[in-house]
């Protein structure tokens, strides 16, 4: 298989340290779709990383599913199988998928639309969704275990490191303590490491 997309999108990078630790092959393959448009078209058309290209040819998008594909593929989901455990985890996987949708979308207001076109308005609204969306995810933070790596825990950390790359100037990295330390344990692990953020 091959996961395609930018190691700078909390999406691809989610995609490549799950499926690391559940020992998953997979050929990881630098393409931007902005810089590589025409060749990620080629690949799919749609041009949206991640994709997932499947060893019969075929793909998938968005990461989420990927990441179903996975726990189908091994039988081992970074996910609680618990109710109770799965629903905390997943408080914690909403508000980091927010969190990166909100990045994302500051970060192509202010690249790809011409300064006379912003709506501040607009921006204003996005900054609230995105702060709200950490605090969230702050709250879930204490749960995260570097000897028990959960789906939860790795998203946030990935969310994390992408929101401090993109928008310091929007979050304070003291901004959220408790998310930050736990982000801190996370990229010092080896999995983390061989996939780092672009």
């Amino acid at each position: 298989m091959q996961l395609i997309g930018m190691l700078d999108s909390p999406f691809v990078r989610r995609v490549a340290i799950t499926f690391d630790l559940q020992d998953i092959p997979f050929e990881h393959k630098a393409l931007s779709v902005f810089r590589n448009f025409d060749e990620f078209a080629a690949i799919n058309p749609t041009v949206k990383a991640p994709t997932l290209v499947l060893d019969d040819g075929s793909f998938l998008i968005d990461s989420t599913l990927m990441l179903e594909y996975g726990d189908a593929l091994t039988g081992r989901s970074l996910l609680p199988a618990a109710p109770a455990a799965r629903a905390r985890a997943l408080r914690a996987i909403g508000p980091a998928l927010a969190a990166c949708e909100k990045t994302a979308q500051i970060v192509y207001e202010h690249n790809l639309r011409p300064a006379e076109k912003i709506h501040q308005p607009w921006l204003d609204r996005v900054q609230e969704q995105l702060l709200a969306a950490l605090k969230l995810l702050e709250a879930e933070a204490d749960a995260f275990d570097v000897d028990a790596l959960d789906q939860a825990a790795v998203s946030a950390a990935v969310t994390w490191s992408f929101v401090r790359l993109m928008v310091p100037q929007i979050v304070a990295g003291d901004a959220f303590p408790r998310l930050a330390a736990w982000t801190a344990r996370a990229e010092a692990l080896p999995v983390f490491r061989r996939y780092p953020i672009d």
